[in-house]
């Protein structure tokens, strides 16, 4: 054989194995994911909570659309015009800039408490889990959503006090989560006046809000022997949630979600406060079967059991920064 020969036979190989390691999936989501954090940061998106006159225009009484179907405007902002209340859920009851637990990143002084006791409908409890949502005002400060061609990308640093400190009840406690968009067909039913039920698929842009969930695990359950906790990825092709690490320490964690071209979530945690990589990566899907097309913002959830007397968990959050890759 020829050296040419061997050359051109060896670069068909070469082709071919990479083909196959595509096919198999073996290296595709290490080679897709996009970590959280890389590109450029978005300047004037996010907080960094330095401000000491950092404050909250509560515009009283939240929204609770997603109960009640009532969305209570005006709804609430902050002074600096970087957060919004959720029409969906409503606000937390409690956001306080408070000085930055030991630990946190260098140089910051400044970190924001978030925590809630009703998270249900104003005036009345419903003893059941409930949430409410803070949003990162991202639309309106870079112009509308972000195509997932630009591959955005977001990051927060979160404090888990210690366990004994968490309401004392055994589900989801907290979340960072991402407002996206994605075109699905369904059928649109409408009926004739001869009462048939008739219609036609259509093609929509949807919303959905994947996220990464802390759920405690407490002692005060039967099936649980001692406090623990938890991250939970929402959600897998078929909708349902994947038990993620086990968080065998509490203090800072670093979360962080990326979405790329293809329509593909990926979710990253890591103790501490150091910069994510991609050793930190949890899981990629496209959540629910959706392949994401446009991202509006991403949002903090914290709830409880709204039964009007326990508080959920004492939140503290730093530095919540937006990235594009392209």
């Amino acid at each position: 054989m020829t050296l040419s020969l061997f050359r051109s036979v060896l670069f068909v190989r070469l082709i071919l194995a990479g083909w196959i390691t595509l096919a198999c999936g073996l290296t595709a989501q290490t080679v897709w994911a996009v970590v959280p954090g890389t590109g450029q940061q978005v300047k004037g998106v996010g907080d960094d909570f330095e401000d000491p006159d950092w404050g909250y225009d509560y515009r009283l009484p939240k929204s609770s659309k997603n109960i009640d179907e009532r969305t209570r405007a005006p709804l609430g902002g902050s002074k600096n015009q970087r957060w919004l209340e959720s029409g969906l859920r409503g606000q937390p009851d409690v956001m306080q800039r408070v000085a930055t637990p030991e630990g946190g990143l260098e140089g910051s002084e400044g970190a924001l408490l978030i925590r809630s006791l009703y998270t249900g409908v104003p005036g009345r409890v419903t003893r059941q889990l409930q949430q409410d949502d803070l949003l990162l005002n991202i639309s309106r400060r870079v112009g509308g959503p972000v195509s997932v061609r630009r591959v955005p990308n977001c990051i927060v640093r979160v404090y888990l006090p210690e366990f004994e400190a968490w309401e004392n009840r055994t589900g989801t406690s907290f979340a960072l989560r991402a407002g996206l968009r994605a075109y699905v067909t369904k059928r649109e039913e409408s009926r004739s006046r001869f009462g048939f039920s008739s219609g036609r698929m259509q093609t929509k842009l949807e919303p959905y809000w994947p996220g990464i969930f802390i759920r405690f695990n407490s002692e005060t359950d039967r099936n649980v022997k001692e406090d623990s906790a938890q991250l939970i990825v929402r959600a897998r092709q078929n909708g349902s949630d994947v038990w993620g690490p086990k968080i065998e320490q509490t203090g800072w964690w670093t979360l962080g979600m990326s979405f790329t071209a293809d329509g593909k979530v990926h979710y990253y945690a890591s103790p501490g406060v150091d910069d994510l990589t991609a050793k930190d990566h949890i899981a990629s899907f496209f959540p629910y079967g959706f392949k994401c097309e446009r991202f509006n913002t991403f949002f903090f959830n914290v709830a409880n059991g709204d039964n009007g007397h326990t508080w959920s968990t004492d939140w503290v959050i730093d530095d919540p920064e937006f990235w594009v890759a392209r």
